[in-house]
């Protein structure tokens, strides 16, 4: 009696597991729980014991390639990769990486000045350097949003309609020092394709100069025509994280005239002529100096790669007015 009673157990536990394998989803990343991988030998470890990794990319991929793999990411996906596993986090670490992006970043101070810098504020890590220090990203867009109201035509005196005009200013910075810019109402993946300098002549985008100290920009460019103008900058970098530079503050935006023996062109060292310049000063008559108090949006920093599917191609309609934060 006994044993046709296990029979009938053993005979519900089978039907029972035939019925699970339909109602339980094969998950074979489960099966990865609970082995232990010894963790990978820190960059510069004085350690004399030979780490074996049981990771199976970590044995496909050699030490050598998975360097020049790294050596040729930006930062910033150097950064997501540090997140992928400990080996790749101590292999990120390695400061060539960070040199060499540093130094590519502050190009205009010079090395010397770079490696002054970074014994003096950094503590010769220029990993933290390069989070710490305020830099200008150059992959990608600073993208300011203004909106205005302008009053419509009224029909039959009935109804006094208004209408938002919303419209852009353009920035894209340079490790060289030149800098280029746009004010247009088209959006971001519109003006994207045409910010650099091979279409900048045909695509009505003007190129300047800046400099950058600590996290102030002087920045100034050549209105060319019959009367020249200057249109100079002064902002502010900052971030909404550590190391992201991704918002630069509009602090002004001054237009004045420019003699034509001073400038003739715009590649000539505008920002080097406007130095010492009064906020009001003009040197043409004709022109006099105009300080903007309109269209002082903070900018926002979008990166090439999200020129597509940015908010801030939204129409009026869906975002009327937009936080930087």
């Amino acid at each position: 009696m006994a044993s046709d009673y296990g029979t009938v157990i053993e005979l519900e536990s089978a039907f029972g597991l035939r019925a699970a394998q339909f109602l339980v989803t094969h998950r074979p990343w489960l099966d990865l729980y609970g082995i232990n991988v010894r963790p990978a030998v820190p960059f510069s470890s004085l350690s004399s014991k030979s780490s074996v990794d049981t990771a199976l990319i970590h044995r496909c991929l050699p030490d050598e390639l998975l360097f020049e793999i790294f050596s040729k990411a930006t930062p910033y996906t150097l950064g997501k990769a540090a997140c992928v596993c400990r080996k790749w986090r101590y292999t990120i670490r390695n400061p060539v990486f960070w040199r060499n992006a540093c130094l590519k970043a502050w190009q205009i101070n010079g090395v010397y000045a770079n490696y002054k810098i970074l014994q003096s504020k950094y503590d010769g890590s220029w990993r933290k350097m390069w989070l710490s220090r305020p830099r200008v990203r150059t992959d990608g867009l600073y993208v300011s949003r203004n909106t205005y109201v302008r009053a419509g035509v009224a029909e039959w005196k009935i109804s006094n309609p208004v209408h938002i005009v919303c419209y852009f200013r353009y920035l894209r910075f340079y490790p060289s020092g030149r800098f280029l810019y746009k004010n247009s109402s088209q959006k971001v993946k519109d003006v994207v394709k045409c910010m650099n300098f091979r279409a900048s002549k045909v695509e009505c985008v003007f190129s300047g100069q800046y400099t950058l100290t600590d996290d102030k920009i002087e920045a100034a460019l050549l209105y060319p025509g019959l009367r020249p103008t200057v249109l100079r900058f002064r902002l502010r970098l900052r971030g909404t994280t550590v190391g992201s530079n991704n918002r630069i503050d509009l602090i002004s935006l001054v237009t004045s005239g420019v003699d034509d023996t001073e400038a003739s062109g715009p590649d000539d060292d505008i920002l080097g002529v406007v130095e010492g310049w009064e906020e009001n000063e003009t040197h043409n008559p004709d022109v006099p100096a105009i300080s903007h108090k309109r269209g002082l949006t903070p900018f926002v920093f979008v990166p090439l790669d999200e020129a597509e599917t940015s908010v801030l191609n939204l129409p009026v309609e869906k975002m009327d007015y937009f936080v930087p934060g």
